[in-house]
């Protein structure tokens, strides 16, 4: 397995450099975070100041675009893209980088995703010139199907997650954050399978900021796999599923939680929801069940007293009609 290294994100950093958009960061207040939670008097330990990475506005919705960019040109760099194309299993974000990121590069991307995938996600990838086959109930039966079709055709197969340089070009966003907020102290990220968190991880060990890792009570990958050891299957049931719901964590992952300073803090799904609706109450941000796993985490975790943190808001691919459509609080 190869350890990602803070130079793996450097070198991402350089090859995406003018190929995906700088995250733009937004000061966030006290309420809206407090929205998120009805217990108010249980959160003493508010950051002193939060910032919301707006990484949902990225290339394809989703910060995923940062790591596609990076893959395809890596091979690109190398002479190692086949005539076959490229190939992705994807709970849908992923497979959307990959193919705008085969597009820019004027390559074939073939895109595997589980019949859960919402179809939002799926009309987006054939606007993206993405051949889309839908296999399976889970993102698993979606991977050994894209395995099996890079073996009998020479695609390349990249991975939604367990691929060190998907993973490296995830940890630029962590680069671009600390040139906004030099003196940052924590961020907070979703995890799914692992691969935003690991190069996050990554860079906060360079810098010395601490990572809290969010996931959903019942989608708990990275969280079970810290406790284990090791990295081990877990059960996936989650409203945040399409896009957090690995039933593995990768153990480049596991090697990054071990060596940086990161807390595990798992949330459940009705948080999850009241933080993906205070965004929207305060902001009209319509983003992904899997990005307001984020700022639910963030009021679940053991903040620091005066501390500045960073809430990575990861994903905008999601149906906002039942945002829009849902009656006014107060």
């Amino acid at each position: 397995m190869h350890q990602l290294t803070y130079g793996d994100v450097k070198a991402a950093a350089d090859r995406i450099a003018g190929r995906v958009r700088r995250v733009a960061l937004a000061q966030a207040d006290p309420g809206e975070l407090l929205a998120a939670r009805h217990d108010i008097a249980a959160y003493p330990d508010a950051p002193r100041e939060v910032w919301l990475a707006l990484e949902f506005m990225q290339h394809t919705g989703s910060f995923k675009a940062r790591g596609a960019q990076n893959f395809i040109q890596a091979h690109r760099e190398a002479g190692t893209l086949p005539d076959a194309g490229v190939t992705i299993a994807s709970g849908g974000n992923a497979g959307l980088a990959c193919a705008w990121a085969a597009q820019q590069q004027g390559v074939t991307a073939t895109v595997f995703l589980p019949t859960t995938a919402p179809a939002v996600k799926v009309a987006r990838l054939r606007g993206f010139g993405a051949e889309v086959r839908l296999v399976g109930a889970e993102y698993a039966d979606a991977l050994a199907a894209c395995g099996d079709f890079a073996a009998t055709t020479g695609a390349l197969a990249s991975h939604a997650y367990d691929h060190p340089l998907i993973a490296a070009g995830a940890g630029t966003l962590l680069e671009e954050i600390l040139q906004q907020v030099p003196d940052l102290d924590t961020v907070v990220v979703a995890v799914g399978g692992g691969g935003l968190f690991s190069g996050v991880a990554t860079a906060a060990r360079h810098h010395g900021v601490r990572v809290v890792a969010v996931e959903p009570e019942n989608c708990r990958a990275l969280n079970a796999a810290i406790g284990a050891g090791r990295p081990v299957d877990v059960t996936v049931d989650s409203i945040a599923a399409d896009a957090l719901g690995a039933r593995r964590v990768s153990a480049m992952a596991l090697h990054a939680a071990r060596q940086a300073d990161v807390h595990s803090v798992l949330v459940p799904d009705s948080e999850i929801v009241s933080a993906r609706r205070a965004l929207w109450d305060h902001r009209r941000i319509a983003v992904e069940h899997a990005a307001a796993t984020a700022l639910a985490g963030l009021t679940a975790a053991r903040n620091q007293a005066g501390e500045k943190a960073a809430v990575v808001l990861c994903g905008a691919n999601t149906d906002p009609g039942d945002l829009a459509h849902w009656p006014d609080q107060g």
